[in-house]
């Protein structure tokens, strides 16, 4: 029997009711407010004008906003999948609006007193499923039973489904504003995220597999075959070469993607990467540039950029534990990542607090605080990362806004001095309503708004952790610059772009101190040992 490989440029795309599977989409909380805050939203606002969403996507001052990157042809196809919305997703969309019910209740009939009476008044669809609560200054809220939620009516994996498509190039529309309707070349599986043909599937850019069997195992319809089968090829990829060195290799994969590799284990942060085998102007590692087994996935916090199913669920099968901040607060805002990669398909789900650790040989992982970047809200799913590869130090803070420096020195006196920062300066950052509008059950203030934003570093927090941990290296990272980054972030920075000011500034700063600096773009290697520092480089800066 002949074997086929999948194509090096298949893209496994996750999806959520035809919208791009960001995290906020699979708790049932975040998703149903999502559904009505967002999608519904969108999809009036184009059936209302879809010449004005032609043209907003045109204009590069529009990037990221809410709307959609289709032809008004496209008017009966958008209005069938709002029809489709409304009809599949109606519990979802009474749990949003009760959600919007409870928070009133509370704000109009709360005195300080007893919120045990006022169960009764929770809307029914809610009952059972929210506890009441205070803060000690008696303002009132609520919290979830999320466990209770995933396996309620709320959780419908039948909303989850896989887009098969060839690339070659890094063009898409916005994910957040755009959904993937019928097309030709793109073959829609109705499955799941946990649905174990993925795993199968992703294996075979490597092992040759049977084209028949995993057609079988996907449930590919006769009609389908044709397309299914031009994803797969009989020419052979290119393996994968263990390392074997001595070293510690570094490798960068783009924005807030780094492998910390050493002959026996293998730490990947945050992984968003080129996945796909095309040409590009950007050199960069790509899927063939990651091992066959990785011991340990870190997950900094909960944004898109930072948790890229896409990305994950090929991987999934490679990666032996995955590590993310500790949570069960409940809050809305706030959802709880075990649960969420667990109803994924993910089983070793490690979640670690503000300074836990995780041994593996000479390997120690270190849980830090994280603060800043989520617009001021009461969000605990968030952590830097400290590794330690015997006394040999890397500290990734990935987006964290130094909001209070003392927080560090605490930290320092702890751990110590590090050889190696990664910090992200993307210091403009979204207004809060960008990302977390669809929760607020209150319409904020374009002050309040544009004040709460989700920024990261500019060089005088930086100049913090430099000054505080006296790195040998500092580089920064996560800055959204990468093409295959703008369809997640929106964004497009020139060299006069206040976060490229921020950080360049903040590089000139650690070479003035003689500290090795660098603003990461598109890929680079370095190799460490415990006694000197040997550099073997392959990027692009810009």
């Amino acid at each position: 029997m002949e074997k086929f490989l999948l194509k090096p440029n298949v893209v496994i795309e996750p999806l959520f009711d035809r919208w791009y599977a960001w995290p906020h989409l699979i708790s049932p909380a975040t998703s149903a407010m999502n559904i009505v805050g967002r999608h519904l939203k969108i999809m009036n606002s184009y059936l209302q004008s879809p010449k004005m969403h032609e043209a907003a996507v045109k204009n590069p001052k529009m990037l990221g906003g809410p709307f959609m990157d289709f032809p008004t042809e496209r008017v009966e196809d958008i209005a069938l999948l709002k029809a489709k919305t409304l009809e599949k997703q109606s519990k979802s969309i009474l749990f949003a609006e009760a959600v919007q019910e409870l928070d009133s209740m509370l704000k109009t009939n709360v005195s300080g007193g007893s919120l045990e009476p006022l169960y009764e008044k929770v809307p029914e669809i809610l009952k059972g499923y929210v506890e009441l609560v205070y803060d000690l200054n008696n303002n009132p809220s609520f919290r979830f039973f999320e466990p209770l939620l995933y396996q309620s009516e709320f959780y419908n994996k039948s909303s989850q489904s896989i887009a098969l498509w060839s690339t070659s190039n890094d063009e898409r529309p916005f994910c957040l504003s755009t959904p993937r309707l019928d097309e030709p070349g793109v073959l829609h599986l109705d499955i799941p995220f946990d649905h174990p043909g993925i795993d199968q599937l992703s294996k075979m850019k490597r092992e040759p597999g049977s084209i028949d069997e995993i057609a079988k195992v996907l449930g590919i319809n006769d009609k389908d075959r044709e397309l299914f089968d031009s994803f797969f090829t009989t020419e052979p990829c290119q393996p994968y070469e263990k390392y074997k060195g001595s070293k510690a290799r570094m490798r960068y994969f783009g924005h807030a993607c780094i492998m910390i590799e050493t002959e026996d284990v293998c730490v990947l942060t945050d992984p968003v990467i080129s996945y796909y085998g095309y040409e590009s102007s950007v050199a960069h590692f790509s899927d063939i540039d990651i091992p066959d087994v990785i011991d340990y996935v870190l997950i900094t916090h909960n944004h898109q950029d930072h948790i890229l199913f896409e990305t994950l669920l090929p991987l999934r099968h490679k990666i032996k534990n995955i590590v993310v901040p500790r949570t069960s607060s409940g809050a809305l805002q706030d959802p709880n990542l075990k649960l969420m990669f667990k109803s994924a398909g993910f089983h070793n789900v490690i979640e670690i607090d503000e300074m836990e650790e995780i041994q593996l040989k000479n390997v120690k992982i270190t849980g830090l605080p994280f603060t800043g970047e989520h617009s001021d809200l009461n969000i605990k799913s968030k952590a830097c990362f400290h590794v330690a590869i015997d006394q040999f130090t890397f500290l990734f803070v990935a987006d964290s806004r130094i909001l209070e420096a003392k927080i560090y020195e605490h930290i320092q006196a702890i751990i110590g001095d590090v050889d190696v920062i990664f910090l992200g300066m993307e210091c403009d950052g979204a207004p809060l309503s960008w990302l977390y509008g669809p929760l607020l059950t209150e319409k904020i203030s374009r002050e309040n708004d544009q004040s709460r934003r989700l920024s990261g570093c500019d060089c005088e927090r930086g100049m913090h952790l430099i000054d505080i941990f006296n790195p040998k290296e500092a580089y920064v990272y996560a800055m959204g610059q990468e093409p295959w980054l703008e369809f997640i972030s929106s964004i497009k920075y020139t060299a006069t772009s206040h976060p490229i000011v921020q950080s360049d500034m903040l590089v000139e700063y650690c070479k003035n101190k003689n500290i090795v600096a660098e603003r990461l773009f598109g890929e680079k290697e370095l190799f460490y040992t415990y006694d000197e520092l040997q550099l073997k480089e392959s990027y692009q800066s810009i």
